[in-house]
């Protein structure tokens, strides 16, 4: 994986942004915001540390293949074109091959991913092929629902707007009735 985050480089980087806009980095209220600013960022890339790949090794034997479900898993991601947020919730589905993943597994692999410089498109697409490369199921789908700040609050600034991007692996593609399941079990299920 990647190097550790470069607190002192991300300081100076914030330094001359604060210089560059016009403010002074030395008065009170932004002293210490290089410093804040490089401790987050070390907490909201640290995807770029971790490995989907092991958090998704520990695996249980299982004898049935019905669909396994993980719905509404709230995620905050940065977009590499802006570096503003974006966020949302993501919907995780696979049908077992015989292995099943704790479900805290589903959502860890959704944040590794979300907690990198990112496209949502390209973030769906790797937590389904994560999935399917590791636990080899019969199927994955990915659907994940997004608000993006570099729509909201610069650009086109439309405000509540949603991206919606989709990744289907496996048995998923092109069977309808099998996605119809999965977005019933997301928009409808109730206990």
């Amino acid at each position: 994986m990647a190097n550790k985050v470069d607190k002192e480089k991300i300081q100076k980087a914030v330094k001359d942004i604060l210089e560059a806009i016009g403010e002074d980095p030395s008065r009170e209220g932004l002293i210490e915001t290089p410093d804040r600013i490089s401790r987050m960022y070390e907490e909201i890339f640290s995807g770029m540390e971790e490995d989907a790949h092991e958090i998704l090794s520990k695996r249980f034997t299982v004898d049935n293949s019905e669909m396994v479900v993980e719905r509404d898993i709230t995620f905050y991601s940065m977009c590499e074109h802006h570096l503003l947020p974006f966020f949302g919730k993501a919907h995780v589905a696979y049908v077992p091959n015989g292995e099943v993943v704790g479900l805290s597994k589903l959502a860890r692999t959704v944040e590794v991913y979300a907690r990198r410089p990112q496209i949502q498109e390209r973030l769906t697409a790797q937590i389904a092929d994560a999935i399917m490369d590791e636990l080899h199921p019969k199927g994955v789908m990915v659907m994940m629902e997004a608000e993006h700040m570099c729509m909201t609050m610069r650009g086109v600034k439309k405000p509540g707007s949603t991206t919606v991007t989709v990744a289907t692996r496996g048995n998923f593609i092109d069977n309808e009735k099998l996605q119809g399941t999965f977005y019933g079990r997301v928009r409808n299920f109730r206990l």
